[in-house]
């Protein structure tokens, strides 16, 4: 590998270094040999991760060389000097920098932070990659990702599972944890491997010992520890996880959420019905602690084992609760809440006689009952100390410091909100401030204590007197502001360029629709169906000239449904899904990797013309994913996502800066912020294409707001000077058209190997490296040989496609509602429930995303005809009356979703209301008369239709043992016959 030498410093690169790494390198070495922090912008594609590896681990050996050399000579300070090897010592000192504030001799470690799991997990496999795979590191994750023990890791709610660990490991019952201690130094955990959180995981299977606690044990040799923000950023995890920060180095990689992980860790929210549940688990422990009651505890603990705790203690505690509760609700509350000073959350605490000199012994005894609900309850409905939790996390954060200082800071940098929320009106908030209940009363008080400076927690880290902090990320512009919010000194800037050249990128700003509508997704417009219906024949439109991958990112989640239900009421939607089949980023995380392998699957399909994802800024998909090369040719951004305007959170967060600008004038005003935040968001979603030096594609930002200068200058530095504002949508498609035919011709293809069926594009996958040393998922786009072309229809081939689309115009879609083109994909009037699923106007479920709906074109009507003769022929309960000319050939093909909760979705879908009932009613009967046949002919009655036999066949699943051998043998005789 090429050696690049660097101030002083050897570093070892995979391959001759862009200048824009090479840059990046010699600002991350200034700032360790001179013990600065830094911030450094480099885009997504330029190789930041693996540059920040290899120059902070080359400065860490020629800093281990001098420490070591200086023990080897018995001198122990990092400054002593003279001797036979004082020339060779001046040299390394030169460049491995002195000792922060002249601290004594020790080694220095590099703690490397990121959002995500996954996100570390593509950085440690950069590492391990690289020419720096022999350092030793290890990774931190939690019991949730580690856990191997069958009972615990079972237990769904993360902090009753933390809760019953400690108690085996206390009482040594868990012996994958009593295994840790004999097996931590075998080959396989101490070797030459780097292990992130799935290799330890298999090792600790293998090994029969605790992943968790394994990763601590590897910790203590460290030369690099990977761990997310909230390990590192907020104080009860770093102590929880021993995480040492003196003379460390800390790297915040996608840096970009730093601010708000930083003001999201040191605040809180807390409701009266907590405190009510926390003085109910109270009582519930003394009742049991007075009466000895075994039915409501596990009679495998022994009852007359010591206690960490007495009745007095309880009667205590529970005094304490009673006098919070009453402080909060003695709270005046306005109709839109109240606002006090950070301070007042002590003046609260102390009428329930919690202070600075009894805090710490209250968290412990709380801590304590937690363990005994946890561990103690024989029901999983029992209580598990939900209440107490609330109130230890609210002390930890309150009590994180006790001196003068500390509370001085506080006065400044937080807000005490209380606010009244009605049961009835207690709908989920949109926004950081999103509000949950389980209030049993017709109002509740909800308590807030809000951070508002990033800089409270920096420093914290600073006090810690780390040796020095560098946060870098795509998206960091413009600088200045973000500096003077985080509140520490920052000796070393980097602003990079990108690497990708003019040919490479094409940005338009599309103001206006096809229609000539104009594309504004503001609040007071983003409900107007004109404007709707716009976007999605821009959507559409550009869907035809764009190859391979599509992305298009929504403000917000109610955003983009809204606009899925007009779009399929309309027919736009399956106008788009014909051309590309339409993926849609689902809320809950257990469904995220099915869906984006999907996603990628259909990308690697040659006989398609690629996918469509649609998705949320500050969504999953917009964070960390990488869609390179065919995955990702264009980003569609459909709004700017503001926060919610009138958060209360919001509000403060605006009023604060406000009240810092008055003060200093390099500060943010609130409305600068409030810009902020959404470009920012929109920055990361862009940077999701455009991964590596050979890569290509379009952004196309559908929201004449971008036109306006301020907005503009706010997107990052690189794209700036490639933004041109569309005036006519017709001669746009036909660039846009234009731009892929010259880049499939002058830059080389992608060399990526395809989707195997048994590969999945998981986050947490091995990756490939590319000439240019970046990561790109190795399994999620088809190889394109020169000279070869691909089976798919590629840009090239459309002979007109100028004239086509120039004609997309105002006049064009005045004659839409006439045009056979546009009907042909508008809903047929039908019973088919399959047929109509994209007419129904109700939300549409993330698994109807995958459905395919087929364009009835004339050459599919030729096939259809010379296929007439094929029949589907199925025994009894009537499916043969519908079984005509498979116009869909491939319906056997499908699967039923393999998540239940995604398989009665996709029923709930495609079944009318009434019918839906009726499905309902007949699992209740099946469960609990086990009637078979009556089920079975239920079931015949309802799913009808033969595009929906394989939901049919998928009902296995609800069937009890005796009756799936008959099941399965009915369904094995629906064959095709010639």
């Amino acid at each position: 590998m090429p050696e690049v030498m660097i101030y002083g410093i050897p570093v070892n690169f995979p391959f001759e270094p862009y200048e824009v790494q090479k840059a990046y390198m010699e600002k991350v070495i200034v700032s360790l040999q001179n013990n600065t922090n830094a911030v450094l912008e480099s885009p997504t594609g330029t190789g930041k991760t693996l540059s920040l590896l290899c120059s902070s681990l080359a400065w860490l050996m020629l800093k281990k060389a001098q420490l070591q050399m200086n023990a080897q000579l018995g001198n122990f300070s990092e400054h002593s000097g003279g001797g036979l090897n004082g020339g060779l010592r001046e040299n390394l000192k030169s460049s491995a920098g002195k000792a922060k504030d002249n601290t004594v001799w020790g080694m220095p470690k590099i703690i490397y932070s990121s959002r995500t799991h996954s996100q570390l997990t593509q950085a440690m496999q950069e590492l391990k990659r690289s020419n720096y795979k022999y350092v030793k590191a290890a990774v931190l994750g939690s019991r949730d990702q580690m856990c191997i023990h069958p009972e615990v890791s079972k237990e769904t709610n993360n902090m009753n599972k933390v809760h019953m660990c400690q108690l085996k490991v206390k009482t040594r019952t868990c012996h994958f944890y009593n295994n840790v201690e004999s097996k931590k130094d075998d080959r396989t955990i101490k070797g030459d491997d780097i292990l992130d959180i799935e290799d330890l995981v298999s090792v600790g299977k293998k090994l029969k010992c605790c992943p968790y606690y394994l990763s601590k044990e590897l910790k203590q040799d460290a030369d690099i520890i990977f761990m997310p923000y909230n390990y590192l950023l907020d104080p009860k995890s770093r102590k929880a996880n021993g995480v040492e920060l003196l003379n460390n180095i800390i790297i915040l990689d996608e840096a970009h959420n730093v601010e708000k992980m930083c003001e999201e860790s040191a605040s809180l929210q807390i409701r009266t019905t907590d405190v009510a549940l926390c003085i109910d688990e109270i009582t519930y422990v003394m009742k049991s602690f007075i009466e000895g009651s075994e039915d409501q505890m596990d009679v495998s603990l022994d009852n007359n084992q010591p206690k960490d705790f007495t009745c007095d203690d309880l009667c205590i505690l529970k005094e304490m609760m009673l006098a919070f509760e009453k402080a909060i609700d003695e709270i005046g509350v306005g109709p839109d809440g109240s606002t006090y000073p950070g301070g007042y959350i002590f003046e609260l605490l102390d009428k329930a006689e919690i202070k600075d000199h009894n805090h710490t012994s209250v968290i412990t005894l709380i801590e304590n009952l937690i363990q005994y609900l946890s561990t103690a309850s024989a029901s999983p409905f029992q209580r598990k100390g939900v209440g107490l939790q609330k109130i230890v996390d609210l002390l930890n954060v309150v009590f994180s410091g006790i001196s003068h200082a500390y509370k001085e800071r506080i006065k400044l940098c937080y807000k005490v909100h209380v606010q009244i929320e009605d049961k009835k009106n207690n709908k989920k908030a949109e926004g950081w401030g999103a509000l949950k209940t389980t209030s049993s009363k017709s109002a509740e008080i909800i308590l807030s204590y809000w951070c508002f400076s990033p800089g409270f927690g920096m420093k914290q880290l600073l006090e810690q007197n780390v040796r020095s902090i560098i946060l870098t990320s795509g998206t960091l512009a413009p600088l200045k502001p973000l500096i003077s919010e985080l509140g520490i000194p920052i000796g070393v800037q980097l602003e990079n360029p990108h690497i990708v050249k003019s040919n490479q990128i094409c940005v338009k700003i599309i103001g206006n629709g096809p229609d000539n509508v104009q594309l504004n997704s503001n609040y007071q417009n983003r409900n107007n169906p004109k404007y709707i219906t716009s976007l999605g024949r821009t959507i559409l439109s550009f869907s035809r000239v764009i190859p391979d991958g599509l992305l298009v990112f929504f403000p917000s989640y109610p955003i983009m449904t809204k606009c899925q239900e007009m779009w399929q009421a309309e027919g736009i939607w399956s106008s788009i899904n014909n051309i590309k089949q339409i993926f849609v980023e689902p809320q809950r995380k257990d469904t995220f990797n099915s869906i984006i392998n999907e996603y990628y699957s259909k990308i690697s399909d040659p006989n398609t013309k690629g996918a469509c994802f649609m998705a949320v800024c500050r969504g999953k998909v917009s964070e960390g994913l990488d869609f390179a090369d065919m995955n990702g040719r264009a980003v569609i951004i459909t709004g700017l996502p503001f926060p919610p305007l009138k958060d209360p959170r919001i509000v403060l967060k605006k009023k604060y800066l406000e009240e810092l600008r008055i003060k200093e004038k390099e500060f943010l005003s609130g409305d600068d912020w409030y810009s902020l935040e959404a470009t920012r968001a929109v920055n990361q979603a862009i940077g999701r294409v455009i991964r590596h030096q050979n890569d290509y594609g379009a952004i196309l930002l559908c929201d004449t707001r971008f036109s306006n200068p301020k907005l503009r200058n706010q997107l990052s530095a690189w794209l700036r000077d490639h933004i041109n504002v569309s005036n006519k949508f017709g001669e746009t498609v036909s660039e846009i058209c234009r731009f892929f035919k010259s880049a499939q011709i002058s830059l080389p293809p992608p060399k990526l190997k395809p989707l195997l069926a048994h590969e999945s594009n998981d986050t947490h996958q091995d990756n490939s490296t590319s000439l240019t040393g970046v990561a790109f998922p190795r399994t999620n786009a088809r190889i394109i040989n020169k000279g070869m072309s691909s089976s798919k229809k590629s840009v090239n081939q459309y002979p007109n496609s100028n004239e086509v689309y120039a004609d997309f115009s105002m006049d064009f879609y005045k004659k839409a509602q006439t045009s056979s083109y546009v009907n042909e994909f508008r809903p047929k009037e039908t019973r088919e429930l399959f047929s109509a699923l994209d007419s129904s106007n109700e939300s549409q479920p993330l698994s109807q995303s995958l459905v395919t709906i087929h364009k009835r074109n004339a050459d599919e009507a030729k096939v259809s005809t010379a296929s007439k003769k094929k029949k589907l022929k199925i025994k009894s309960f009537g499916f043969e009356e519908n079984l005509k000319k498979p116009e869909i050939s491939h319906c056997d093909e499908r699967v039923a979703p393999p998540s239940l909760i995604d398989f009665v979705k996709e029923i709930k879908t495609l079944l009318d209301v009434e019918n839906y009932k009726k499905f309902q009613l007949s699992i209740s009967a099946y469960k609990k008369d086990g009637d078979y046949e009556l089920f079975l002919k239920t079931l015949s009655d309802l799913l009808e239709n033969k595009q929906l036999f394989y939901l049919f066949k998928g009902m296995k699943r609800f069937l009890k043992e005796n009756h799936k051998i008959a099941f399965q043998n009915y369904c094995d005789n629906v064959k095709l016959n010639s």
